[in-house]
């Protein structure tokens, strides 16, 4: 495997993507290209990363800052194709996203997630890459289902 490369989503990325969506279930791969429109427009502060490797769009980090703060972002969507889990691309994505906002001079980036045992492995991600739990809201997706809120100053 060659070295990752994380740039800017582009159009020529979207088929790619859609595959990583697609195998990860993170939501509808064909949602991507109305959620793209307007980061690809030039129309928001919401920014998508992809990684490519040797051409081919394997992963994707989307993040865009929350309403009514100074310098608080949220990463909505985080996702890398099933078969390349595990080689740290998905912190490759993580650690882009934040130097692009700390050159920014953003503040804090916040990621939730699911608090059941089927996201046990994500919130071990995001603990190993730096992000503490901050919040928990119970029964937040249904009931049993929290929303665990992780928290990282930039």
């Amino acid at each position: 495997m060659t070295a990752p490369i994380i740039k800017a989503t582009s159009r020529d990325d979207i088929a790619g993507l859609q595959t990583v969506l697609d195998g990860t279930g993170l939501f509808p791969g064909e949602m991507l290209p109305d959620m793209l429109a307007p980061a690809l427009a030039g129309q928001t502060e919401a920014f998508w990363l992809t990684c490519q490797i040797d051409g081919e769009a394997v992963g994707l980090c989307y993040t865009e800052p929350e309403d009514l703060t100074d310098g608080t972002w949220n990463m909505r969507a985080l996702a890398v194709r099933p078969d390349l889990h595990g080689k740290r691309l998905g912190a490759a994505l993580v650690r882009a996203a934040e130097q692009h906002l700390k050159d920014m001079g953003q503040r804090i980036l916040i990621v939730d997630t699911s608090g059941t045992e089927e996201f046990a492995r994500t919130r071990r991600f995001y603990a190993q890459n730096g992000y503490e739990e901050e919040a928990r809201v119970r029964d937040y997706w249904a009931d049993g289902d929290d929303k665990v809120i992780f928290r990282k100053a930039l």
